[in-house]
């Protein structure tokens, strides 16, 4: 969605997140796997990472992020008028975890739609947000993004690539009609099937026959993430720079305008290649990767809550934010905050 419409798109309202206590530091994965903090700071930039304690569902984990945004937008629960859930691990195989967030949050009869592209999940979330907005269909709408990864993660030296890399979270934006230019300006969305299985999840799965999980898939490790980060780095640093320019033109505007470039935070080695490539100073460009990991649906509303908490995000601002991930997906929006 994008480009100039009868109607006005989606402004972000107010943003918030939410991180399990317990912090899991790369050290602390040396109990269970051959690695060094020096081997995964230097592939990954990634020093610590959350992870649940508890018995712990991706809706529950979202409502604190719910409720800060809600209070930052100085809004209702009851104002929200239906909810976009963005996850690659949802509470169970189904229903959505977003109905499992609608009952959390007491809101019964409003629909609740699950978004499942993973890494890009929440921009293309954003994306129907916003069309739904421009069409009128909704004013206020609830955008979520929540992953518990630690739960899937293959705890050996196997699996350290995968492992070191994924921490838990949720984030939050409550969207409404945008007043005085702001808000979401245009969006583009792309995904490559050819290389699905680059980084995907084997089993369960519904093509097997006669049971969607055995106990040979579990002894062979299919439940756990298999990743070519070869072939996923070199795609991210090349397909992420091309959607945000598609995205700024679409917009009117200019990379020069830039305030913040905001990218899932996948891979600090990612973020900094595609920086180079679009030529962003290292003070146009937001991270927090380092202390929480890659919170993949959730990276980009916690890196938006933590931009705002430390000052670099002001109204008026031009904003640039881009995901690439399992499908291959890949996307990017030009917001003016």
């Amino acid at each position: 969605m994008g480009g100039d419409r009868a109607q006005p798109g989606a402004m972000i309202l107010g943003v918030g997140g939410n991180l399990p206590a317990r912090v899991v530091t790369n050290q602390d994965l040396t109990q269970w796997m051959e690695t060094s903090d020096a081997w995964i700071v230097e592939r990954t930039g990634i020093r610590a990472r959350r992870w649940i304690s508890e018995d712990t569902g991706a809706s529950e984990l979202a409502v604190p992020a719910v409720k800060q945004a809600l209070e930052r937008a100085s809004a209702r629960l009851e104002d929200v008028e239906c909810i976009i859930f963005a996850t690659l691990s949802p509470d169970h195989h189904f229903p959505g975890s977003g109905c499992f967030l609608q009952q959390h949050l007491g809101l019964p009869g409003i629909p609740a739609l699950d978004v499942r592209n993973q890494c890009s999940g929440f921009l293309y979330g954003l994306s129907i947000a916003d069309a739904w907005i421009r069409l009128g269909q909704y004013r206020r709408v609830l955008l979520v993004g929540a992953e518990i990864h630690s739960t899937g993660l293959d705890l050996s030296t196997a699996g350290r690539d995968v492992t070191c890399l994924f921490g838990d979270g949720a984030g939050a934006l409550l969207l409404g009609p945008s007043e005085a230019g702001r808000g979401v300006l245009a969006t583009r969305l792309h995904a490559d099937g050819r290389y699905a299985k680059s980084l995907w999840i084997e089993a369960p799965n519904s093509r097997a026959v006669p049971a969607r999980l055995t106990h040979a898939m579990l002894d062979e490790g299919k439940h756990f993430t298999r990743m070519n980060g070869r072939h996923v780095f070199t795609m991210a640093v090349s397909r992420m720079p091309e959607v945000i320019h598609e995205a700024l033109s679409a917009s009117g505007h200019e990379l020069s305008e830039l305030a913040l470039f905001v990218p899932h935070q996948a891979n600090q080695r990612i973020t900094e290649a595609v920086a180079a490539q679009l030529g962003l100073p290292e003070e146009k460009v937001f991270s927090n990767i380092e202390t929480i990991g890659n919170t993949t649906a959730a990276s980009i509303p916690l890196a938006l809550r933590d931009a705002e908490d430390q000052g670099r995000l002001k109204r008026g601002d031009l904003v640039v934010l881009a995901s690439f991930g399992a499908g291959f997906t890949w996307a990017a929006s030009v917001v003016r905050w």
